[in-house]
């Protein structure tokens, strides 16, 4: 099984490289000419999109294939006061820079909408800022040129006192989207709520990918491996809208996120880096049924942890385990 590893957002071995400044709410309520506070919003934009493609052209350089933009790309785009500024226009270059090295490199890009956004609420106020928000995500990945291969993932959201209630409120929801919005989605496992079961029979509702957080699996389950449900979780990504817009022949990989609990008494917190070991035990498994698999690592220290973790890999070589570049390996079952 051929496996990539990717990270989130920014780099710690960059300089000046955060994607994500930003301005408050607050600040730009205070700047008295509106016009050319909107403008000062576009120029920060511009500078997180420049670091963005600093970031891609560093992952390229150490053979990275995988990488999570941040979602703070553009400044206050979704707040409620600023819903008559269209920023696209002015930062459809760098958008468009972006998407062309990420084609030409091939790699893989995603986002990850924060917490706030969940389609099984039962607050319709909720629910339009929500879609909102996932319009935002969409449209930044068409400003970049990207099809639908480039994804945007999210949680199944709260239970509001009753699960079963939420989990149906969500494919309803989630029926009521447009396409465009519901072919960029998948759907993610999480640490308190929502176990891989429970997602997985969402994701099968819907036809939705499930990316599988193993971490979240170890803090929200019934104690079974998270590899005994890898078979039905990577056969998600079979489903039509997983395979929208994917070349004949070049189907896109199963995802699945992995972290290290940050300390014994604080299991659900990522830690700096990943441990080697439970991971490796875990891609083993999945090797015997698929033949690709791509690892989002969710750790505090960004690309430094995946360097360290691609060093540890190292000492498994000749034990079912290849290095092919500084961000894929070989792993057999």
């Amino acid at each position: 099984m051929i496996v990539r590893f990717g990270y989130v957002a920014m780099s710690l071995n960059l300089k000046d490289s955060s994607p994500s400044k930003t301005m408050t709410m607050a600040r730009f309520a205070k700047l008295p000419d509106r016009e050319a506070a909107l403008r000062q919003l576009e120029r920060i934009a511009e500078e997180n999109l420049h670091r963005t493609l600093r970031l891609l052209r560093h992952n390229v350089a150490e053979g990275i294939e995988m990488y999570r933009f941040s979602s703070k790309l553009i400044p206050l785009a979704t707040h409620l006061d600023l819903q008559d500024w269209n920023p696209f226009e002015a930062l459809a270059e760098p958008f468009a820079e972006i998407g062309d090295y990420v084609r030409k490199h091939r790699l893989r890009v995603s986002f990850h909408p924060d917490h706030f956004t969940v389609l099984s609420t039962p607050r319709p106020e909720v629910l339009i800022s929500s879609v909102r928000d996932l319009r935002y995500h969409v449209k930044m990945l068409e400003a970049m040129g990207l099809d639908a291969r480039a994804k945007n993932n999210i949680h199944i959201g709260g239970a509001y006192g009753d699960k079963p209630s939420a989990a149906e409120r969500f494919v309803e929801h989630f029926a009521g989207l447009e396409p465009d919005i519901q072919c960029r989605l998948t759907l993610e496992n999480d640490d308190k709520t929502f176990t891989t079961g429970e997602t997985l029979a969402v994701a099968q509702r819907t036809g939705l990918p499930m990316v599988l957080d193993i971490h979240h699996h170890w803090v929200n389950s019934g104690g079974e491996p998270a590899s005994d449900w890898w078979p039905e979780v990577a056969r998600t990504w079979e489903s039509p809208l997983a395979r929208t817009d994917v070349p004949e022949g070049e189907p896109l990989p199963p995802k699945i996120h992995a972290s290290s609990p940050k300390s014994p008494t604080d299991r659900r917190s990522h830690a700096d880096g990943v441990e080697a070991g439970p991971l490796l035990d875990f891609l083993r498994v999945a090797a015997r049924t698929s033949p690709h698999l791509d690892v989002m690592l969710e750790a505090k220290h960004k690309d430094q942890a995946l360097f360290q973790l691609m060093k540890d890999l190292e000492a498994y070589e000749g034990d079912g385990v290849k290095i092919l570049s500084g961000g894929k390996i070989e792993v057999q079952g």
